[in-house]
């Protein structure tokens, strides 16, 4: 009769191979059977068959769902429950080996149970059936290994008083966990509660992702963006995300600003080598560690447009592979609501320039790093900072304009002051490459409608070699932007930054305390006097000193007629206390007027 704890029963044991069974042989010191093996062709009472042929391969069905696996608890977990803390557990071969998964408890004292394994269990043995000859203990080992056993777990004190020497040295070599039991426990209380974890944490995980799967469906059915998804999936996981295309550029990202430029820098060499070291895993169908990348593909009909990417982070109820593939799922679905445009990469770049230009990076290093791994080269490049206004201007077709001349351009939103629709604009140019003023006229029709050309306005900020010095010549593009177009004037219109020496100031010193006290100290009467009767005082002032000496294509500028723009002339002298055709009252006021509208008012 089999007792409680035994290590197998004979009518547990299934066939393998050819019609081999187990018969009673004798019993081992905790009265449970020995079993030995035999054949049909094989006489009763022979030796015992060998259990592993040189040069056979052990063929596993191991589990390929690694959201599933992810749930399941470590040899670590095991070994710290109440059941396994009372048989005094000591592990010989520990470290990383103790972070494999266990799917399952098995049983058995059998030297031939390798091929009975489907991988990932935990052997819980007394070893009284193993070899004694320590060459055999160590294929016995190696045995286990290749079938994908998470660890090996022996009680002493039935058949040995210490673990052989040989199980030890094999296992740390092959990175399987081994752990001795001190003291006597009875088996089936540990199954049951190595079971039971086991399948209360697969409850846990279904539930979580229900929940999980509910929140991404409902962004589904918003419609809700490729970067707040993505921002959803990191909140979700607690850990960085970024969204890539297929040629390893960021799409979108929701990384810690301290962390970007360490991320971000050579991103597509960091990328594809965490690409490489996944493939290897599939190809061993190991299961990701603790440091590895998450990468999820982003597909959907048999179209792949780029890969969500995880890094390290906490566990997830619901495994975080899963939570990551619900992610994809979302964007892949938005992705085909999209159609034809490339809807991830225009909100992307429009929200980079725009987190630039509103001053949302931590350093200059950040921001190079995260321009660079967007696709746009900023070392060794000429980069330019400009503002399309008058006309929509659609990313894909600035980024294709520009690749024209060996470039690469970001577009973004209409910046703060400037009239939609407008767009700003960062180009990167090789070191070579040549912008001038036609250059940019013929980048600029390429980008708008035919029938919008005549009336676009093209602000250029100077040229500048890295990102600190690309910012300033953003925001002089912006400022340059702001300013009156000129009212008769057909076919685009140019405004570089070189050729207006006071714009270049401004923006010099735009955050400079007494620049701003300056502007507002002059222009003061007049914004009050705009505010209480909704006047138009500044702007008819902007038109004068935009046409200086020219008082009638100042008042055409205003709309206003002659009579009544010199109206207005007379009342801002008379509330300003100046007058307005003396030289240097005209340079204070033109400083002063600039200075706010390159604060976007």
């Amino acid at each position: 009769m089999f007792r409680e704890g035994c290590p197998e029963r004979p009518d547990a044991v299934r066939a393998t191979g050819s019609r081999r069974t187990r018969q009673p042989a004798g019993q081992n010191d905790r009265g449970c059977p020995r079993l030995r093996e035999t054949s049909p062709d094989s006489a009763e009472g022979a030796a015992p068959l060998p259990d592993r042929r040189a040069g056979r391969t052990i063929q596993t069905d191991r589990p390929t769902d690694r959201s599933a696996y992810e749930t399941l608890p470590t040899v670590r977990e095991v070994i710290a429950l109440d059941a396994v803390a009372n048989g005094v557990p000591e592990v010989l071969v520990g470290d990383e080996a103790l972070d494999a998964r266990v799917r399952w408890l098995h049983v058995s004292d059998s030297a031939g149970v390798a091929r009975l394994l489907d991988g990932g269990e935990l052997l819980l043995s007394t070893g009284s059936s193993w070899p004694s000859d320590p060459s055999d203990l160590r294929r016995f080992v190696d045995e286990l290994a290749d079938a994908g056993l998470a660890g090996l777990v022996l009680e002493l004190g039935t058949q040995y008083r210490q673990a052989p020497a040989a199980v030890v040295s094999a296992a740390a070599a092959r990175g399987l966990a081994v752990v001795v039991l001190h003291r006597e426990v009875k088996f089936v209380t540990l199954t049951e509660a190595v079971h039971s974890r086991i399948i209360a944490g697969q409850t846990d995980a279904l539930r979580a992702r229900d929940e999980v799967r509910e929140r991404f469906t409902a962004l589904v059915l918003r419609g809700s963006p490729a970067d707040f998804i993505v921002q959803q999936v990191a909140q979700t996981l607690g850990a960085p995300v970024v969204l890539e295309n297929l040629a390893h550029e960021v799409v979108a990202t929701e990384v810690p600003l301290a962390m970007e430029e360490e991320l971000f820098t050579d991103w597509e060499l960091r990328s594809r080598s965490a690409h490489r070291r996944a493939e290897q895993r599939r190809e061993r169908d190991a299961a990701a560690s603790a440091d590895d990348w998450l990468i999820v593909p982003v597909e959907a009909r048999g179209i792949r447009w780029g890969n969500l990417l995880a890094l390290p982070g906490p566990e997830h109820p619901a495994g975080r592979t899963a939570v990551l593939e619900q992610g994809a799922i979302a964007l892949a679905v938005g992705r085909l609501a999209d159609g034809d445009s490339d809807e991830w990469a225009r909100v992307a770049r429009r929200r980079l320039v725009d987190g630039l230009l509103a001053g949302r990076f931590a350093g200059a290093g950040g921001a190079a790093a995260r321009l660079e791994a967007a696709g746009l080269p900023v070392r060794g490049a000429k980069l330019y900072g400009m503002v399309l206004s008058g006309a929509a201007v659609a990313s894909e077709r600035a980024d294709a304009a520009v690749r024209g001349i060996r470039g690469r351009a970001l577009a973004g939103s209409a910046p703060d002051g400037v009239a939609a629709p407008a767009a700003a604009l960062l180009v990167s140019l090789p070191a070579d490459a040549r912008f001038d003023d036609d250059a940019v006229l013929s980048f600029a029709r390429a980008v708008v409608d035919p029938g919008d050309v005549d009336r676009i306005t093209v602000s250029v900020g100077r040229v500048a070699g890295d990102i600190e010095t690309a910012l300033a010549s953003l925001h002089e593009a912006v400022d340059l932007a702001r300013s009156r177009r000129r009212r008769n004037d057909r076919g685009p219109q140019l405004r570089r930054a070189e050729n207006r020496p006071l714009v270049q100031l401004v923006t010099a010193l735009r955050d400079d305390h007494r620049v701003l006290e300056h502007g507002e100290r002059m222009l003061a009467p007049l914004i009050a006097y705009d505010l209480n009767r909704s006047g138009d005082l500044l702007d008819v002032l902007e038109a004068m000193l935009a046409h200086p000496g020219n008082r009638t294509a100042a008042a055409s500028a205003s709309h206003l007629s002659r009579s009544v723009f010199y109206q207005r002339i007379a009342l801002i002298e008379e509330l300003l206390g100046v007058d307005l055709d003396d030289g240097e009252t005209q340079t204070a006021l033109h400083l002063a007027l600039l200075v706010r509208r390159s604060a976007g008012r």
